[in-house]
């Protein structure tokens, strides 16, 4: 069993605190974590401050970078969970709409939505973490021939 940890650059360092995706390569599977991804920007700029619907877009964007850095993408994803400050029941269809918008309709992942105090910051309205799970690239598990 192999274990990958990336802090992407096109993604907020918070490494001081956690690492972003966790990749667990075993019997030619990979299994890929995700960190809750926010509505920040690489610079951790906020984006839409106070603006759910813009807070959320920024998160599911982040979340495709991330699973990108894993070798990854929404075609993987088995299970997300949407943490949202004091939800509202106009909040899923926000998320709905965002979810549409990346991930294939017959094949949404498995989803757990909770409704939250508050997140990390204050600032945060919504975060969205992600497990995803996908076949190694059987050619990086080849022998290289010398030439």
């Amino acid at each position: 069993m192999q274990k990958h940890f990336y802090n992407p650059e096109s993604l907020p360092d918070w490494s001081s605190m956690f690492t972003q995706v966790v990749v667990v390569e075993h019997n030619g599977l990979k299994f890929i974590r995700i960190s809750g991804q926010v509505g920040v920007d690489r610079d951790k700029q906020l984006t839409g401050n106070g603006n759910f619907q813009e807070q959320t877009r920024q998160s599911f964007a982040n979340l495709q970078t991330a699973l990108a850095s894993g070798g990854a993408s929404v075609h993987d994803v088995v299970k997300l969970v949407i943490y949202v400050v004091n939800y509202q029941y106009d909040h899923a269809s926000i998320i709905r709409e965002e979810l549409l918008k990346r991930f294939p309709k017959d094949y949404l992942p498995a989803l757990s939505l909770i409704g939250v105090a508050t997140l990390a910051e204050q600032r945060f309205l919504i975060e969205i973490d992600a497990e995803a799970i996908t076949q190694t690239d059987i050619q990086s598990l080849q022998p290289k021939k010398n030439s």
